[in-house]
């Protein structure tokens, strides 16, 4: 068979201009996400009723990544760009079809059945090792699971969209989508009423979840030779490939997803407050971890998918280790600069209303260990990536789900730690799951340079070495600062250690002529130029 192989820009700039691109859209999602975060803390502070949401939402998060998430990330997008490279857009929008049948209807199934079975899962899932659980919560918790079950199958559509696009190489609506479902949130618990209490959030939740969907359909109608099969495709080769390479990631998926259950189950059991200074101090990881290394990420896949469909291993490692070097340089800094500015970050951003300087104390508390994480986390985004490119989901799968077994033992065994030594035990459920992701980069790392025959290991290794030479003096500066406006306001300590340390960084890249910095650089310009209308 003599099939057209499509040629593709090179492929170290395509990812350096999509990142730059999913990078621009996620600072407008993380500033609109911050809002969120306000506005929510602001209604509800870390109280037993955002606590009960928090957990409802650990179930819906669960539900769509066994099913949808698995599919788009691990599988469905590097089956459907090997169509797109040979040009075949028949069979991949058939493939799109029905993989889309096919979900649509798992998740409108499972959302029954979890809306019929609320009251026993979050009896008997969350609730069930907490000792005097307060049936209050646990029926607040069941109203809020059914009352968000729609947004599990909304986001199977969305997110599958969002896999379409990006193996169109449309980066831009999609990586804006989130800060819709964040402006569903903050709609939701600025315009019901006041006494619906939580509740008001959970509708957020759905009315956000629509939205994300539907800011990127204009972008799916546009794309070329679009065409949709009313059919499952259960006879499919291409639909049953991608179901194959989802099986491993379910069992990773859900082993996450349990973890993060079993540290909210934990967290219940703690003083008030815990299970939302976990998730509001994740959330904070998250924001840099979405911008350094998601939107690498997200941007590197269709490329790494089409080289190996293209047999191009050697220009796929060189790509890998390109990528690997940009984000570290981005994320040591960020994951420094995030536990030295930690206690002004939350007291900025939260500290009002019900939000109580205990509840400052609680959240600073637990993002000083998850920042310690991020380096790791970043890493296991770009690796998983690659794995998945090359079409095996077995080998992050296996040593997430070993990592994972091991953030559980950590988090059982680092919050009595942390009790006995007299420290707030939520600490070390961020901290066994910075170790816990700390010790899966590192394994991934070994076996993917057994893949592919190395990873241009000393250029890697250049970077951080200038990376970390910048950090020291960021350090510098922002400790001197912080001590120099020790009882200076909030903002004052912020806004300088943030300005300061940034500047100190960037002059360090600069005089080194780090490529990665001016590419980056010159991307987030041309969109803030383009988007201005200059």
């Amino acid at each position: 068979m003599n099939e057209k192989i499509k040629p593709i820009p090179t492929a170290n700039q395509q990812i350096a201009r999509a990142a730059g691109t999913v990078m621009f859209a996620f600072i407008i999602s993380n500033l609109v996400g911050v809002v969120r975060g306000i506005v929510i803390t602001d209604a509800f502070g870390t109280s037993a009723q955002l606590d009960s949401y928090n957990a409802a939402n650990r179930i819906v998060e669960l539900l769509f990544n066994l099913v949808a998430g698995g599919a788009l990330g691990s599988a469905f997008i590097p089956t459907f760009t090997s169509f797109l490279t040979r040009d075949d857009r028949h069979d991949a929008w058939r493939l799109a079809s029905g993989v889309i049948n096919l979900v649509l209807l798992a998740l409108i199934i499972i959302s029954v059945i979890a809306w019929v079975f609320a009251p026993q899962i979050v009896r008997d899932g969350l609730f069930l090792l907490v000792p005097g659980s307060d049936p209050v919560q646990e029926a607040l918790t069941v109203e809020l699971l059914r009352l968000m079950l729609p947004s599990v199958i909304i986001f199977g559509m969305s997110g599958l969209v969002m896999g379409i696009l990006n193996a169109h190489q449309v980066f831009l609506i999609p990586s804006i989508a989130p800060a819709m479902y964040s402006l569903g949130m903050i709609l939701g618990t600025w315009l019901l009423p006041d006494d619906w209490g939580v509740k008001r959030l959970a509708v957020g939740v759905v009315a956000g979840a629509l939205m994300h969907l539907l800011l990127q359909i204009p972008s799916l109608l546009r794309t070329k030779d679009r065409a949709y099969h009313f059919y499952l495709g259960i006879r499919n080769k291409a639909v049953l490939q991608v179901f194959k390479l989802m099986g491993p990631r379910l069992l990773g998926v859900a082993v996450v997803q349990l973890n993060f259950i079993v540290n909210t189950v934990i967290a219940l059991g703690q003083p008030e407050g815990s299970v939302s200074a976990i998730t509001l101090a994740f959330s904070l990881m998250l924001m840099p971890q979405m911008a350094i290394a998601q939107s690498a990420a997200i941007a590197s896949l269709p490329t790494f998918s089409a080289q190996v469909a293209r047999n191009e291993l050697h220009e796929m490692r060189r790509s890998l280790a390109s990528t690997m070097r940009a984000v570290l340089i981005l994320a040591i800094p960020a994951s420094v600069g995030l536990i030295l500015l930690r206690f002004p970050l939350v007291q900025a951003l939260y500290q009002r209303g019900a939000f109580t300087p205990r509840s400052t104390e609680l959240v600073a508390w637990a993002l000083l260990w998850y920042a310690a994480g991020l380096v790791g986390h970043s890493l296991v985004e770009i690796l998983s990536r690659a794995f998945y490119a090359l079409h095996d989901t077995k080998t992050p799968v296996f040593v997430g789900v070993g990592a994972m077994a091991l953030n559980i033992g950590f988090s059982l065994v680092l919050s009595n730690l942390f009790v006995s030594i007299g420290w707030m035990p939520h600490g070390g459920l961020a901290l066994a799951n910075s170790l816990a992701t700390a010790l899966e980069s590192i394994l991934l790392i070994f076996l993917m340079r057994k893949r592919l025959g190395g990873l241009e290991g000393q250029y890697i290794w250049k970077g951080v070495g200038i990376s970390l030479i910048g950090t020291g003096l960021m350090v510098t500066i922002v400790v001197g600062w912080l001590a120099l406006f020790r009882d200076g306001s909030t903002v004052i300590r912020l806004a300088g250690g943030l300005g300061l340390g940034l500047l100190a960084y960037l002059g360090i890249m600069c005089g080194f002529k780090m490529p990665e910095l001016r590419s980056i650089l010159k991307t987030l310009i041309n969109k803030i130029n383009r988007n201005s209308g200059h």
